[in-house]
């Protein structure tokens, strides 16, 4: 704290007027802090690096008759610095109106100010008068004790900004100083005669001005006042050294533009002079029709285009390069020196630039309003001088004319508010378009005639200089609102925020700067050329007649040699690479800097004027006009790339970038608007980072973060123009327009009004108007849909080539890769696609659709990547494959399970619905398998379908084509799931009902009818058994008709591995136990379809993996499934012709009975072998090689457990038949033949001995022998109740006429009505030939009268391949004259 206030003491005392005037390199060494850390970017060199680098000509030996350019500069750079820090300072306290007092929360939370509001902002109301006359304990005791015991603390947070008001007095006392002795010492300051100290004298003249304006935004009442009394609180109550130099500073610029007339009076006339010098190029600059028919920014003529150089207008173009610091000086100028105002052309010139502006921009984003101050400030000294006119009209002629422009000075400023409100916004846009046309013109000729560009450089600055000054005027004007403290007048200022010129003009002056930057080999070499050509003029006019009298001084002459000496010194371009060529001519303009400030100092014996007189009677150019030609291409050198920033650079948009994000957004995919325009708007953040300012060091942190952050926002509004270009495409609107097709129905309306329309008296059909005919698109009348396709494809196109071409976006350490981005949004785009189309309003998506819109998606990327270079068709691959394959993809290749399923949810989301809605059946919609059809069957429908729709082999087969393998394993595996869990309650039931079991068992093979039914109806849960296991052969029937459905996509993809793999199927060993490499190969054989016997297969995977069927308890599965023979659901079954099957999915059941008792032998054969195998230990190894079980062996166990089934499910079923209960038994037998026929264990005879064939062919006979319209069923005691539905079925009769579709051998068939079918008086009492009795056993309650007699006296031969008896009574025609039996065959 005393360090830094003997700083400002020291810093004080050198501002002292003990000081010396005369000590002008103390002004500069006190800005070290503002030159010694240079900004980063070249921000500061914005108007003036054309004699930054070049000011430190004047050395110690350079003539005190010289002019201090370097100082002129430096002070500039000082200006930026100080506004820097002032932007710092106000972001912090959250931008205060200081003029009304008024300031936020955040104001007194940002730790510059104490929180003390009261005592605050009363300082600030009463200054400049001092703290102790104000009674401050009256005002806040509370805060004032506070203020007092934390004195110290807010005094530090306070002074650095304290400091920055000390650093505002010195440069206003330094710069106001040095500008009053340029404009008392240069001899001219016309921009055709002396530009280049013009342009430094007036930047220094607008800074100073920026930076007094700009400081009455930050709170400086409060801050020294403030300051003051903390110090005299900490120091006795005395006053800190420089508090009333920094009142009376306060005060005296208090409004600033007070101050500022009164300081710049002095200078007044030579800004007049100037503004009237530069009006001709102002108006040029807004004369738009001029501009075009006279050709200033074309570079062929434009009246001869055939002519392909434009030199009419050199150094005018070069002028409109400048055209911008005109405007701002003229805003400027005549703001601070309003008498200027009474010169007789001032009026046009500032009419001109104020009814095209409505704010001045001060500093980056920060504003005043501009006809505010001039009706505040300018128009009452207009006032007063037509009131002093007025007075004096009497005495003295001389006062009408000034009274009269007076007048119209003031009348001017009055009316020109309104004319910038309602002309503004379409003047500045007529002047975007004209730059649009001329920029779009400019780099289609340079682009074909590149060898053009370096003659007409200066052309191309003047160009992007203007698009340049057309956008940010722009973004300054959008959304401005009048300042509370001048007036409450609201300006509504209407800027259309969907202008499309702004991405033409961003890109066009992209385009430019990128052919600038393409052939800057051939403008240096261009540049190189002048300057060798220069030497021999400048040579030239030295030793002219007039020169030589000069009699030049020998520090001049000296100049003048060095420049010429410079100029021979330049490499020759010739036969070189002139991109290889350095030349740095920094010293060259160094010199020639040096002689203008030596000939424009009113203190030097030759001056400007001597020189051009000596050099103009040539009549050639004149010495001065050649050196600053060779100065400004010198430049074209070794410095384009700084003056290509300069008139093109963008980067002060950054502090519009929340403006500029949205007018791209409204622009980019408007009607007129482009894609490759996105190049540029893109291209705009790579600047942003120079505008930072390293005075304030967290500035690079913070525009880089918001220009990281605004290259994302664009990228993120391409990327979802992108997204709706490809979705308006993939749309019905769309291509889906070009894909309609109409239903067989339609079509036949169409036909048969089409051949009838010839006839007049044809009406048009009723529903023929509704529909539209394939094709309709292509009449004239229609082609508004195909030029929306054209319009859309072609924007695309042209988006996907701009975006794939484009160069990285750099901002800071981030690099942005556009096609990345693009590959990523397209792929992403697809992804969410198919997981909409997934779903529709009511439930899934059929396969079948679903496989068209991803083709139809599928079809539109590859149209865009015809214009990209990657492989997007890879990445779709992968879309699918992770959208199929449950587990990061990079465990694809691993056998085990990944922990973290965090992929797949496409295929997840339809096997979900395939297992809930059709193997489950949660929603109740009446699932059926339908054997006959191959597919599931419903009574309403599933979501937004019937069962039939999206379980078909076409539907199955495209969901194998859009999921791939990895979407069969998930919805196999999830049937695994579920089946593990059925079987896991078969196999409950079996250990909790195992005595009963044994009981029935044993039961059934004594024959003792009476205990055997009182244990059947102790079996717990039998209802819910059968539904279990009805779900599990639905879940068969289903994984079946999969594996179907892959086995045809792989025949139709890879039919040679599909060949292959059938082929090898067909040789692979029949053992117990399999090795594993057999068992993996068969494995993957099943689920294509390739085993034979797919079910049993399927129901041993499921065991081995769970550890199923190990427990004795399977052993009497046979007897449980036979129990089911007495369960109360066959009271509703009836048998279904046209589905082939029953009406409550009995069936199923037929087919779980079937696979779960195979693979449960499988299983526990193999697990017999593994005890064995582990009893031995490994010593008689050769025993066991001798003891592998083969096939054979394993499929008679499971036959002779079918064949108990059977035959004890056949006994049930007949001693449950009685003369009052009959409608049980149809079903029953149909469900026993249709078992033998599923199982491929069970030939069909081994139903013969136990229910004859005879009676089965007559029941299927009266299914098949009426009409499929006319369904018969038999469900009730009436022999003529018929069935509800009819449908054909492979019964044994019909099997004859149609050919054999089952899998079994013709042997088998045969065997039916051969060998098979004779019954003999063995196979009645064999243990196992299926009879219901033992030879002792007795006849209770069985019919002994009927068909259904089977008695063991009974005895039946058939003839081989007869369906009638040999001897005795045949059975047909006791059943066509039995009145008791449960059939009457007519």
């Amino acid at each position: 704290m005393a360090k830094s206030r003997q700083h400002f003491a020291n810093q004080d005392a050198s501002l002292s007027p003990t000081a010396g005037r005369s000590r002008e390199w103390d002004g500069p060494s006190r800005w070290s802090e503002y030159l010694n850390l240079q900004v980063t970017s070249p921000m500061t060199a914005r108007s003036h690096r054309n004699v930054s680098s070049d000011g430190q000509a004047q050395s110690s030996s350079g003539s005190h008759k010289g002019l201090n350019m370097q100082y002129v500069v430096q002070l500039t750079q000082v200006a930026e610095g100080l506004m820097a820090k002032m932007y710092r300072l106000n972001q912090i306290l959250d931008f205060p109106d200081s003029v009304n007092h008024v300031f936020s929360e955040a104001f007194w939370k940002a730790g510059v100010f104490p929180n003390c509001p009261r005592i605050c902002v009363l300082l600030s109301k009463k200054f400049p008068e001092h703290h102790i006359k104000l009674q401050l304990e009256r005002v806040d005791k509370v805060a004032l004790d506070a203020l007092h015991e934390n004195a110290e603390v807010h005094l530090q947070s306070l002074e650095p900004w304290v400091q920055l008001l000390l650093d505002l007095m010195a440069f206003r006392e330094q710069a106001l100083r040095l500008i009053l002795d340029l404009s008392s010492t240069v001899i001219t300051l016309l921009p055709h005669q002396n530009s280049l100290i013009l342009h430094a004298f007036m930047d220094l003249f607008c800074s100073f001005v920026r930076v007094n304006l700009f400081s009455e935004k930050m709170p400086r009442k409060m801050m020294l006042q403030m300051y003051n009394l903390l110090h005299a609180m900490s120091r006795n109550d005395r006053d800190c050294d420089f508090y009333h130099r920094l009142v009376q500073f306060i005060d005296s610029y208090d409004p600033p533009l007070k101050g500022l007339h009164e300081d710049l009076n002095f200078v007044s006339p030579r800004i007049g002079e100037v503004l009237e010098a530069v009006g001709p190029i102002i108006f040029l600059s807004t004369d738009t029709r001029k501009l075009r028919n006279e050709g200033f920014l074309s570079p062929f003529h434009p009246r001869y285009p055939d002519i392909l150089t434009n030199s009419a207008h050199p150094m005018r173009a070069q002028d409109l390069a400048n055209v911008t610091s005109y405007r701002e000086w003229v805003l400027l100028g005549y703001l601070v020196c309003p008498d200027e105002l009474l010169r007789v052309t001032s009026i046009d010139i500032a009419l001109v630039v104020l009814k095209e502006n409505l704010v001045l921009t001060l500093f980056r984003d920060e504003y005043v309003l501009l006809h505010e101050d001039y009706q505040l400030y300018v128009l009452p000294r207009i006032l007063e001088s037509k009131k002093m006119a007025k007075s004096g009209r009497t005495k003295q002629k001389e006062a009408d004319l000034e009274y009269s422009v007076a007048k119209q000075v003031e009348k001017m400023i009055s009316e020109v508010h309104e004319q910038a409100i309602l002309s503004c916004d379409s003047i500045h846009r007529e002047r975007r378009i004209l730059l649009k046309q001329e920029i779009g013109r400019m780099v289609l000729f340079f682009t074909d005639q590149p060898s053009l560009l370096a003659p007409n450089i200066q052309m191309v600055f003047s160009a992007l200089a203007l698009a340049q000054c057309e956008v940010l005027w722009y973004f300054q004007h959008v959304g401005i609102a009048s300042s509370k403290s001048k007036t409450a007048r609201m300006v509504p200022v209407d800027i259309d925020p969907s202008d499309p010129t702004i991405g033409f003009l961003l890109d066009g002056m992209d385009h430019l700067c990128c052919l600038v930057r393409k052939y800057i080999a051939a403008i240096r070499g261009y540049a190189l050329s002048f300057l060798s050509s220069c030497a021999g003029r400048i040579r030239f006019l030295l030793g002219t007649p007039g020169m030589v009298a000069l009699d030049l001084d020998a520090n001049l002459k000296g100049l003048f040699q060095k420049i010429v000496q410079h100029l021979e010194n330049i490499p020759k371009p010739q036969g070189e690479n002139i991109s290889a060529i350095t030349c740095n001519l920094s010293e060259l303009r160094k010199d020639w800097l040096s002689i203008l400030m030596i000939v424009t100092s009113a203190r030097s014996s030759i001056n400007i004027r001597h020189l051009e007189k000596a050099t103009v009677s040539t009549g050639k150019e004149g010495l001065l006009s050649e050196g600053n030609a060779a100065y400004n291409w010198s430049r074209c050198v070794d410095e384009l790339e700084s003056q290509l920033s300069k008139h093109g650079s963008l980067r002060k948009l950054y502090f519009y970038h929340q403006h500029l994000a949205a007018v791209f957004r409204n622009t980019m995919f408007g009607p007129e608007g482009r894609p490759q325009h996105c190049c540029a708007w893109l291209g705009v953040a790579s600047s942003f980072p120079e505008c930072a300012s390293s005075i304030v060091p967290e500035e690079i942190t913070k525009i880089g973060r918001d220009a990281v952050l605004y290259v994302e926002s664009l990228i993120e509004s391409i990327m979802g123009g992108l997204e709706g270009l490809i979705n308006i495409l993939d749309s019905e609107g769309g291509f889906g327009s070009l894909e309609m097709q109409l239903l067989p129905e339609q079509a036949a309306v169409f036909m048969n009004y089409a051949s009838r329309v010839s006839i007049p008296s044809s009406k048009l059909p009723r529903g023929v108007a509704g529909f539209l005919l394939p094709g309709h698109e292509s009449y004239p009348e229609n082609n508004n849909s195909i030029k929306m396709l054209e319009a859309a494809m072609q924007r695309l196109t042209n988006l996907c080539s701009v975006l794939n071409d484009m160069e990285p976006i750099c901002v800071l350490n981030h690099v942005f890769v556009l096609r990345e981005y693009m590959r990523e949004c397209i792929l992403g785009n697809f992804r969410r696609r198919l997981l909409t189309v997934l779903k529709t309003d009511n439930d899934l998506q059929r396969p079948s659709v679903l496989e068209s819109l991803l083709h139809r998606h599928i079809s539109i990327v590859h149209l865009a990547e015809q214009h990209i270079s990657m492989d997007l068709t890879q990445g779709i691959r992968e879309v699918l494959l992770s959208e199929a394959f449950s587990g990061p993809v990079s465990s694809l290749h691993l056998f085990e399970k990944p922990a973290d399923l965090n992929t797949g949810s496409a295929a997840e989301a339809v096997c979900n619905w395939y297992i809930e809605n059709i193997v489950k059946d949660i929603s109740g919609a009446g699932i059926l398998f339908a054997p006959v059809h191959k597919c599931f069957k419903s009574t309403r429908p599933v979501g937004g379908y019937f069962a039939e729709s999206v379980t078909d082999l076409r539907e199955l087969q495209s969901y194998v084509r859009i999921f791939g393998g990895y979407g069969v394993d998930r919805l196999d595996r999830m049937m695994k799931e579920h089946t593990a869990a059925l079987l896991n309650c078969i196999d409950t039931s079996l250990r909790s009902n195992r005595e009963v079991l044994e009981a029935v068992a044993a039961g059934m093979h004594s024959g003792d009818r009476t205990e055997k039914e009182s244990y059947l109806r102790q079996i717990v849960d039998m209802d819910t058994i059968i539904g279990f296991c009805i779900q599990a052969g639905q879940a068969l029937a289903f994984d079946q008709l999969l594996a179907e459905a892959a086995g045809a996509v792989l025949e139709e993809g890879v039919p040679l591995i599909y060949s292959l793999l059938s082929g090898v199927v067909k040789d692979l060993p029949d053992e117990i136990p399999e090795k594993k490499e057999i068992r993996r190969m068969r494995v993957v054989a099943n689920s294509v379809n390739l085993v034979s016997d797919h079910d049993s297969e399927w129901v041993r995977m499921i065991l081995e993996e769970v550890g199923g069927a190990n427990d004795g308890s399977w052993s009497l599965l046979p007897y449980l499934f036979a129990a089911f023979m007495t369960s109360n659901i066959w009271s509703s079954t009836a048998f279904n012709v046209d589905t082939g099957g029953f009406n409550n999915n009995i069936h199923c059941l037929a087919r779980c009975i079937s696979a779960v008792i195979a693979g449960s032998e499988f299983v526990r054969l193999e697990r017999e072998h593994h005890q064995k195998s582990s009893l031995s230990n490994g010593h008689v190894a050769a025993t066991f090689d001798s003891e592998i079980q083969s096939r054979l062996s394993t499929e008679a166990s499971i036959k002779s457990a079918m064949q108990i089934f059977v035959k004890f499910s056949a006994g049930i079923i007949l001693d449950s038949w009685s003369e009052t209960n009959r409608s049980n038994l149809v079903p029953k037998l149909i469900f026993l033949d249709q078992l033998c026929e599923i199982s491929s264990y069970l030939p069909r005879s081994s139903l013969e001995p136990h229910v004859p064939y005879a009676i089965l062919r007559s029941i299927y006979g009266q299914y098949y022998a009426n009409s499929p319209s006319a369904q018969l069923a038999l469900l009730s005691i009436s022999p003529r109740h018929s069935p509800a539905v009819s449908l054909a079925h492979a019964s044994p009769g019909f099997r004859q006429l149609r050919g054999d579709s089952t899998p079994q051998s013709s042997a088998t068939d045969s065997g039916y009505f051969r060998g098979s079918s004779t019954y003999s008086q063995e196979h009645s009492y064999a243990p196992d030939s299926g009879t219901i009795r033992s030879s002792d056993s007795r006849h209770r309650n069985v019919r002994r009268s009927g068909p259904l007699d089977y008695s063991s006296s009974r005895k039946v031969k058939y003839a081989e391949g007869s369906t009638s008896g040999s001897t005795g009574p045949s059975p047909l025609p006791r059943f066509a004259v039995s009145r008791s039996g449960p059939i009457s065959y007519k």
